[in-house]
């Protein structure tokens, strides 16, 4: 599911288009965990969306080929299916606010609409600011949301770590027995002598926040934005100026890109941004293709992992760069 057919969509065999945002419904679950005060707020769609499937209905098709039903399927029948299990969940466990009470009951409780914004008025009533289906009766509702088109503020955040928090001990585990044992390891590797060349690590660009926004005109215009930081002593050394095309390679790759002088970064560090590399074939990003920039990614090791979660190292990979 997906706007544009970009370098990972051009492997799929089936894209399925979704609306644009202004014909979507928001509700911020993922950034709400960043806010610096409590708040909640729904968006209806700005626009209606006509004869077309909004995303919560392609993902529910979807959802009912995998489970072999079919995707001519009522899409209805998922939201009902999640709204029914979570409730039953709920009534059964003593320490919900809902303990006890039928399900039939709470269902017809639930705001008239798409399935989308039924399971959205059941989150909210359950959740710690919600109406509880009715035993906090100033609580949260989507009906209260609603009518609130520019949100509602619940207050300041208030501590409710030990309540989250689910390792063993209760407490944030800042030193696991996996962790710990690799510190000999680690005081080795600082104590050895530092390796020469340069390091490669990532940045990302104001006005590119993610890959998508490349292919929107008014974020990639002006001066070029995926060039190599480069400390203008190592520039001096190396022969490079601002602006000269260099080479950087490293065991498994090289990319060529413009340099860009600046003291912001240390000595013996030179940084690329991510997302970039445009210019894959199968793709059809007209404006992030005249903005293609270089695949950062193509220089990362392969045999270069962590060692004690297995992850690939994406930062701190060394490097060679010379004039093109």
């Amino acid at each position: 599911i997906d706007p544009y057919l970009n370098e990972t969509t051009r492997h799929a065999d089936v894209i399925l288009p979704p609306p644009p945002p202004s014909q979507s419904p928001h509700f911020d679950f993922a950034l709400n965990n960043l806010a610096v005060r409590n708040n909640a707020r729904y968006s209806p769609p700005a626009l209606p969306l006509q004869d077309r499937p909004d995303e919560p209905e392609i993902l529910s098709r979807i959802a009912l080929v995998i489970y072999g039903i079919g995707h001519d399927g009522d899409p209805r029948s998922v939201d009902d299916q999640v709204i029914a299990t979570t409730l039953a969940k709920e009534s059964a466990d003593a320490g919900s606010p809902v303990a006890g009470r039928p399900v039939e009951e709470l269902t017809a409780m639930l705001a008239d609409g798409p399935g989308y914004e039924r399971r959205l008025d059941m989150m909210l009533r359950l959740g710690a600011y919600g109406d509880a289906f009715g035993a906090r009766p100033d609580g949260l509702t989507l009906a209260r949301l609603t009518s609130a088109p520019h949100g509602i503020d619940l207050g300041p955040l208030q501590p409710r770590l030990p309540e989250v928090l689910r390792t063993p001990s209760g407490r944030i585990e800042a030193a696991p027995p996996e962790i710990l044992a690799d510190v000999a390891r680690l005081s080795d590797v600082l104590a050895s002598p530092a390796p020469e060349g340069l390091v490669l690590v990532g940045r990302r660009d104001l006005r590119s926040n993610n890959t998508w926004m490349h292919n929107v005109k008014v974020l990639v215009k002006g001066r070029p934005r995926c060039t190599l930081h480069l400390h203008p002593d190592d520039a001096r050394v190396l022969g490079l100026e601002d602006g000269d095309p260099c080479v950087v390679s490293s065991r498994v790759g090289r990319l060529e890109v413009p340099v860009e002088l600046t003291d912001a970064t240390s000595q013996g560090v030179v940084s690329l941004p991510h997302g970039w590399g445009h210019n894959q074939p199968g793709t059809r990003l007209a404006v992030a293709n005249e903005h293609a920039g270089v695949n950062s990614n193509l220089l990362t090791d392969e045999n270069d992992l962590d060692a004690v979660s297995g992850t690939a190292v994406l930062s701190g990979i060394p490097v060679e760069v010379a004039p093109a």
